[in-house]
């Protein structure tokens, strides 16, 4: 099932977990991170937990409540540490698979679920009713 953006006309402020495809936020911007793929990673998600708790703007004008997030990293980048306010999943494979079973579980409990990636190939892959973002959310928010 196709993923959704936000509904035009939705509630304010609406709490989400929002699920970060690390890399593909990482390679939006060509800054050198393929020389050091887990420095790269290490630096982008210990900028993630300020956003927690903050409400913020969606590419449609919406507004969303981060109510946690959770940061997908896959190959070298799976050895970094989980900064406090931060939940790391380790891909054990591909991290488009572990991105589309997170967003699943979240769903499955009950959560709002985002995604920040620009993947179209796994933005058709997560489940109904999640809200989709690309990096550039992701960045602006960060201030990067």
């Amino acid at each position: 099932m196709e993923a959704e953006r936000m509904p035009r006309g939705g509630a304010s402020g609406v709490p989400m977990t929002v699920v970060v495809d690390v890399a593909n936020v990482m390679g939006s911007r060509p800054d050198g991170w393929w020389k050091d793929r887990a420095a790269a990673a290490t630096k982008l998600v210990a900028r993630m937990p300020g956003l927690v708790g903050r409400t913020v703007p969606v590419p449609e004008g919406e507004e969303i409540v981060v109510e946690q997030i959770v940061a997908v990293v896959e190959g070298a980048a799976r050895e970094i540490a989980a900064p406090d306010g931060v939940i790391v999943v380790r891909a054990p494979k591909d991290g488009d698979s572990a991105i589309v079973s997170t967003g699943e579980r979240y769903t499955d409990a009950g959560a709002r679920v985002l995604v920040v990636t620009a993947d179209r190939g796994l933005r058709a892959r997560l489940p109904g009713g999640v809200v989709v973002a690309g990096p550039t959310w992701m960045t602006t928010l960060l201030g990067r």
